[in-house]
């Protein structure tokens, strides 16, 4: 890695440094209202919808946006945006609208909590077990992410820079829980966007306006199919990825969007912190509308890169794996967005850029760490360890896992610098964990006939299956990767984002196949016992009574209605 790139003036550091102090200062400011077990789990169930909403985006706003998906838009154009639009608001809606009351009215504290009481303890126990492993893993995406910027900008050491991320965060969270996280989202939510937007507004202007930025990325990379969001998906060898249309429409908008957005316990928590049922159905809906407009901040910076980037002497600047950077003394595609930083912001705005980048790292460790610790006081540690302590005790277990879990991320966090690069490795962690527990969840909630033996079986197969592919398309000589992948990912052209969306679609069917067949041979349970749990079983509460334009389903349907414009213009 090159002599890092700039030094940040004492105004830049005070910045940060007030950022620290208020993250800090709300951890112990909470801490009194974090002693019960549905306080430091839940936040008390008493955040508003716009509070919830927010955090509910927030948690997800962390290295996966901001130097993910602009390292990916620049390794793959405009079709990164997909993980925003398809990839993402439908999920989001379809949560709110038809999810949420179960979650909600069941009062569980966790997705394996609701797979416990639909399929029983086999279920409950094999998903926690994958969350807890995959949570511990993105936690150290995020402390990996933050010290490449804060390497790149600073000349930080990155071991310094991993601990220094993770001392902070464990601070706040073991203080004040989950209600300490949704604050410190909230506040990292408007610094983010503070922060960050300059760099689009900038780079725009520089390069003419959206149709010359389109046209000098066709020179620099030699297509055009980095600008368009649909017309080049026909065929696998027309896009940067390798993709069709299938594997985005089925892969992603199918299974890894609805899997992360509606089981992902990350995400699902700052939901269940609502303060009615009413406020639970809003969160997702509030935060699909402020999603819709995340890529302007992290998408559009990727592809003003392919443009604007350039060498001392003048050449375009060509970005590269990580590890052919750490080689070569290059920048990766990771680089992205510190760079685009660079470019545009001086003393004080640079500051408040490098805040938000370290404001959204620690976002999402807070938001990992904080469902770890849930799942595994409640889901592995009460259910299987120590069933019968009080309330105060689980209180201090959740505490001390806290701890427990921010010491092992570190320790992943070491894996991510051999992924070609971040959203490649994470989109692989979703294809393995959160493709299969989709398909137990959704078919569990709407089928009723669905036994406790199908949920286990279906679940294990789906997680199998999916390690398996990886497994088969990873090892061996070269051409049997190649003749491996075109049998999964159905071209020999897919590049690995392409692969993980075909391999969460094979698992999901995997998962959902095994289900059914093993629920047909096994005894359904009674009707009686699926009340608050199944679709057909379980009475939604109506919201005839207030006026439309309060009612989720009307909000739903106004974003829906945005995101199929926005699709259009972009074809």
């Amino acid at each position: 890695m090159q002599q890092h790139l700039i030094h940040l003036t004492p105004v830049d550091t005070l910045i940060l440094v007030i950022y620290i102090a208020m993250v800090l200062f709300i951890g112990f400011y909470v801490k009194d209202s974090a002693a019960t077990g549905e306080e430091f789990f839940l936040a008390g169930r008493k955040m508003t919808a716009w509070i919830a909403g927010l955090s509910f985006l927030s948690a997800n706003l962390g290295s996966l946006e901001l130097m993910g998906w602009a390292g990916a838009s620049y390794q793959y154009g405009i079709l990164a945006a997909h993980w925003y639009w398809i990839g993402a608001i439908p999920a989001m809606l379809f949560l709110g609208i038809v999810m949420m009351p179960f979650y909600y009215i069941s009062k569980t504290h966790s997705v394996p909590g609701y797979l416990q009481l639909r399929f029983g303890e086999g279920a409950r126990g094999l998903s926690a077990v994958c969350f807890v492993f995959m949570t511990i893993l993105m936690s150290g995406v995020n402390m990996y992410a933050m010290a490449v910027v804060m390497q790149t900008v600073l000349g930080w050491d990155q071991n310094f820079s991993i601990w220094f991320g993770a001392v902070i965060v464990t601070v706040y969270v073991m203080l004040g829980g989950l209600r300490s996280a949704i604050i410190n989202e909230v506040l990292q939510f408007v610094l983010i966007w503070a922060g960050a937007a300059l760099i689009p507004i900038l780079g725009l202007i520089e390069a003419g306006g959206w149709t010359n930025l389109k046209a000098q990325i066709a020179a620099n990379v030699q297509s055009t199919a980095y600008t368009h969001l649909w017309s080049t998906l026909g065929t696998f060898k027309g896009n940067p990825m390798g993709i069709h249309w299938t594997g985005i429409v089925f892969g992603l908008g199918a299974i890894i969007s609805f899997g992360y957005w509606t089981t992902d316990f990350l995400v699902v928590q700052r939901v269940l912190s609502a303060n009615n049922l009413r406020a639970a159905r809003m969160a997702p809906v509030i935060g699909a509308a402020f999603k819709m407009f995340v890529p302007l901040i992290v998408i559009l910076p990727g592809l003003l890169a392919n443009a604007l980037l350039h060498n001392p002497d003048g050449s375009v600047m060509h970005l590269v794996p990580a590890e052919v950077a750490k080689a070569t003394g290059q920048h990766s595609y990771d680089e992205v967005l510190p760079l685009m930083l660079l470019r545009y912001c001086g003393p004080g705005l640079l500051g408040l850029g490098i805040t938000a980048l370290v404001a959204g790292f620690m976002s999402g460790m807070a938001g990992n760490v904080s469902a770890f610790s849930t799942v595994w006081t409640y889901d592995i540690y009460r259910a299987y360890v120590n069933k019968d302590e009080k309330d105060g005790h689980y209180v201090s277990m959740g505490r001390w896992s806290t701890l427990f879990g921010m010491l092992i991320s570190v320790g992943t966090a070491y894996l991510v610098a051999h992924a070609a690069s971040i959203m490649d490795y994470v989109q692989a962690l979703f294809s393995f964990f959160i493709a299969p527990l989709f398909g137990t969840v959704i078919v569990g909630m709407l089928w009723k006939r669905a036994t406790r033996a199908g949920g286990f079986y279906g679940l294990l197969a789906g997680t199998a299956s999916s390690i398996g592919m990886w497994v088969y398309t990873s090892f061996g000589s070269v051409e049997h990767k190649a003749t491996a992948l075109a049998r999964i990912a159905l071209s020999r052209d897919a590049q690995p984002m392409a692969e993980n969306m075909y391999r969460a679609l094979w698992s999901w069917l995997a998962c959902v196949l095994v289900t059914v067949l093993v629920s047909y041979a096994t005894k359904p349970r009674p009707e009686s016992e699926l009340q608050g749990l199944v679709y057909g079983c379980t009475a939604i509460p109506s919201d005839e009574e207030v006026a439309l334009w309060q009612r989720p389903v009307f909000w739903a349907t106004i974003v829906a209605v945005v995101l199929v414009i926005i699709n259009i213009v972009l074809w």
